[in-house]
């Protein structure tokens, strides 16, 4: 860490740049002594980065930023505010560190925090950008986080781990054996220094796949903002043998989200039938969880077939967590369909369990994107391709 970009100056520089072409900076060279352009440019890049994600770590003075890599690979400050009032307790050790996100909020439901990172500089950074932000209970060590374990004899409330999804040639991996760490293969060790574990995984993760690696997991939570997944996470208790729960959430603001809890067990088949007065589109929570059958019977509404995922009404779900519309026609897709039916100049198209690209069905349609009309192109509970045209 560079204490000199610290400095008044310096701060100002980058706050004054912090939406200037970086390549023009770069071409100018630094105009301080000691800072080295790139250095600057990199201090640059990852606040801008951060302005949205991490607006907390944006608009305290005198944070240092890593490079952008180590931003784009942490959580959110959403995410990590909904990871950290799901547990709490006396001690939590975050054994993959990071640039300490999740750790700024479990700091405020766990009395000690211990932050390990293996990178010297990140862990520095860390360091300082937590007293920066008046988290004053938590330890930074930079040391691998399963040495660390190893070295000691302590006991915590909580595990949490956050494993590499690159493989020693940077190529994302899908499994969680071939992440850093190797979590099943420290699964025993891991639980003799603590009986709750929490993993975050990326969303590329296959839920089946992971549960067969792990063992004892008692919760799964699907982390959607803003309907797109950013979390899977594996809640894991020692010796626990009851019925694992998957909690899907889809967070649209500070105020609003899209619940939908259920138990991993067996599927029973829905409804199926044609389109009725209102469409239903589950979150990608739901999608990514799988329960296209469960959301059907939970809320008591018809399919329209088996591999479409979408759903249909004669009176409205208002709570349903996806999207709700209401049905203005439907009809089989064909072209002489689609020059009778559609009179609209441009209209939001949406295609599940269709043979043709949203990109080929703008061009067939001559159809602008946007406006008020959203067609969804489909099939139906007879296999027959279909145009559903819907108002939110």
């Amino acid at each position: 860490m560079n204490i000199l970009l610290l400095s008044p100056k310096i701060q100002e520089f980058i706050d004054k740049n912090i939406n200037s072409d970086t390549s023009k900076l770069l071409f100018k060279g630094s105009p301080f002594n000691g800072i080295p352009i790139q250095e600057l440019i990199h201090q640059i890049i990852s606040k801008k980065k951060s302005k949205k994600k991490l607006p907390t770590w944006y608009a305290t003075k005198n944070i240092l930023y890593p490079p952008k890599l180590n931003i784009e690979q942490t959580s959110s400050e959403i995410t990590s505010y909904y990871k950290s009032k799901l547990l709490s307790g006396n001690s939590l050790i975050d054994i993959t560190g990071g640039f300490g996100v999740d750790c700024f909020y479990f700091s405020r439901s766990f009395k000690k925090i211990i932050h390990c990172e293996i990178n010297h500089d990140l862990s520095i950074i860390a360091n300082h950008n937590f007293k920066q932000l008046n988290s004053l209970n938590i330890q930074t060590i930079n040391d691998d986080g399963l040495l660390y374990l190893k070295k000691n004899n302590e006991i915590f409330d909580c595990i949490y781990v956050d494993p590499s999804r690159r493989d020693n040639t940077k190529r994302k991996v899908f499994l969680l054996k071939d992440c850093k760490p190797n979590i099943p293969i420290n699964l025993d060790f891991l639980f003799s220094k603590s009986n709750t574990i929490l993993i975050k995984n990326s969303p590329i993760l296959d839920i089946t796949a992971s549960i067969k690696e792990l063992k004892f997991v008692k919760e799964i939570y699907i982390i959607a903002v803003k309907n797109e997944v950013k979390e899977l996470l594996f809640l894991l208790e020692n010796n626990f043998n009851g019925d694992t729960f998957i909690n899907t959430v889809n967070i649209i603001s500070e105020t609003k989200k899209q619940e939908f809890n259920f138990k991993l067990d067996v599927n029973i088949e829905p409804k199926y039938g044609m389109p009725l007065n209102y469409l239903y589109e589950p979150n990608s929570a739901i999608f990514k969880s799988g329960a296209f059958n469960k959301i059907a019977n939970t809320y008591n509404i018809t399919k329209l077939h088996k591999h479409s995922h979408l759903y249909t009404s004669k009176n409205e779900i208002t709570n349903f967590p996806g999207r709700i519309f209401r049905i203005i026609n439907f009809f089989e897709y064909n072209k002489k369909n689609i020059k009778k039916y559609l009179k609209i100049e441009k209209a939001n198209i949406t295609t599940r369990n269709f043979p043709k690209s949203v990109e080929v069905l703008r061009k067939e349609t001559k159809l602008k994107d946007g406006g008020a009309t959203y067609l969804f192109f489909t099939k139906n509970i007879n296999n027959k391709l279909t145009v559903i045209e819907c108002e939110k």
